[in-house]
C-alpha cells in the first residue's frame, strides 16, 4: 500500500496546486458586495429534514424544500423557484415583487406567470406576470432582516384558481443571516406553526481522483481517474463520481451542514458513499464557516474550495431523494 499511497499524495499535492491557480468554473461570480440584495441565493432545509428523522418523533416532519432566488433584471422584483421533495416532485415559480405602503410597511406581492415559458429573470418583462393580491406578504424590512406574512384566509380564497401549485405560495417569510425561514400555504396541513427553516446554499468546486479497483485497489496500481469538475452544495449536496469514459464508479460524495450533541457541534461534513446499499464508507469535517475540504483515503481523495457559484435555477441542486 506504500506505492499506492504515495501515488495517492502526489495526485493529492497536483490537484491542490491546480485547484488553487485555476478561476472559478464558469457561472461563478465574485462574492456579493455590500447591500446585495436580501433575496438572493439558494436555500434549503436539509438539516431541519435530517433532524426530524433523528429524532424520530411522533410529530410530520417537515418536508424537504429547496428555494433558489433570482434578482430580476427590473428593480424590486425576484424570481422564486420552489421545489418539495415529493412523489411526484411539485414545484412552482413566481415572481415576487418588493414595494412600500404608505405606513413604511414592506410588501411582497407573488406573481403567476401568463405563458408557458416567462423570460428568464435576466430578461424579466413584467407583463408575463399576473398579481395574486390576496397572497401579498407585509411586514418590516430592517437592517438587513425581512419579516412578512400574507393572510391566510385572503389567500385560501384564490387558492383554488391557481391550481396545485398554490400549496408552495409563501404565507410567511422571514429572511435574516444565512436563514429564509418560509411557510408554505401545504404547511397549514401540519399545523399552526409548521414551517421550513431553509439555510443558504455554500458552493463548492473541486477535484476527485478515483482509483480503477476501488477500495481493493492494489498498491502499484496506477489506473486513476480525474474529475476536475465537482460542485456541491453545503446543505445535502449530491455528487455522483464517474469513470473517465463517464460511466457510473458505484460512489458518491456529499456535503452537508449538520449539527451534532444536542445542538452544540455544527460541522460540515463531507463524504463517500457506495451507491449500491447507500451506507457511508468514510468521512471528513469542518468547522462550517471552512472555505476548503477534503479527503483522503489512499484511493479515492476529494479536494473542494468554496466557490459562490450563480444560482442557476435548479442545476446542479440537490436530488429528490439523495439524502
Amino acid at each position: 500500500m506504500k506505492r499506492l499511497a504515495a501515488a495517492g499524495i502526489v495526485l493529492c499535492l497536483a490537484a491542490c496546486a491546480d485547484l488553487h491557480s485555476t478561476k472559478p468554473a464558469r457561472g461563478a461570480r465574485a462574492p456579493a458586495a455590500v447591500g446585495e440584495p436580501v433575496l438572493q441565493g439558494d436555500f434549503d432545509n436539509h438539516e431541519q429534514v435530517w433532524l426530524a428523522h433523528e429524532a424520530a418523533a411522533g410529530t410530520i416532519p417537515p418536508p424537504h424544500v429547496v428555494v433558489s432566488i433570482e434578482p430580476a433584471s427590473q428593480a424590486d422584483w425576484s424570481i422564486w423557484h420552489i421545489r418539495l421533495d415529493a412523489v411526484p416532485p411539485i414545484e412552482a415559480t413566481w415572481a415576487m415583487r418588493k414595494s412600500a405602503a404608505q405606513d413604511g410597511r414592506t410588501i411582497l406581492t407573488p406573481y403567476r406567470a401568463l405563458v408557458a415559458a416567462p423570460a428568464a429573470a435576466t430578461n424579466f418583462d413584467a407583463q408575463q406576470w399576473t398579481p395574486l393580491d390576496g397572497c401579498a406578504l407585509q411586514g418590516t424590512l430592517a437592517g438587513g432582516a425581512l419579516k412578512t406574512q400574507a393572510d391566510a384566509a385572503g389567500c385560501a380564497a384564490i387558492a383554488p384558481g391557481v391550481g396545485a401549485q398554490a400549496a408552495l405560495l409563501p404565507l410567511a417569510v422571514e429572511r435574516e443571516g444565512e436563514w429564509l425561514r418560509i411557510r408554505l400555504y401545504a404547511d397549514q396541513a401540519r399545523g399552526a406553526d409548521a414551517r421550513e427553516d431553509t439555510r443558504r446554499v455554500r458552493w463548492f468546486g473541486g477535484w476527485a481522483a478515483v482509483n480503477g479497483a476501488g477500495p481493493k485497489a492494489a498498491a502499484d496500481s496506477s489506473d486513476w481517474h480525474m474529475d476536475r469538475t465537482l460542485r456541491l452544495g453545503s446543505e445535502g449536496g449530491h455528487y455522483a463520481l464517474k469513470w473517465r469514459d463517464g460511466a457510473a464508479s458505484g460512489y458518491s460524495l456529499t456535503l452537508e451542514r449538520l449539527t451534532y450533541r444536542d445542538g452544540n457541534v455544527p460541522v460540515i461534513k463531507l463524504s463517500v458513499v457506495d451507491d449500491s446499499d447507500g451506507h457511508t464508507l468514510a468521512y471528513s469535517w469542518a468547522n462550517p464557516e471552512a472555505t476548503r475540504i477534503g479527503i483522503n483515503l489512499g484511493w479515492v481523495q476529494v479536494g473542494l474550495e468554496l466557490a459562490d457559484f450563480a444560482s442557476t435555477a435548479g442545476e446542479g441542486k440537490p436530488a429528490a431523494g439523495s439524502r
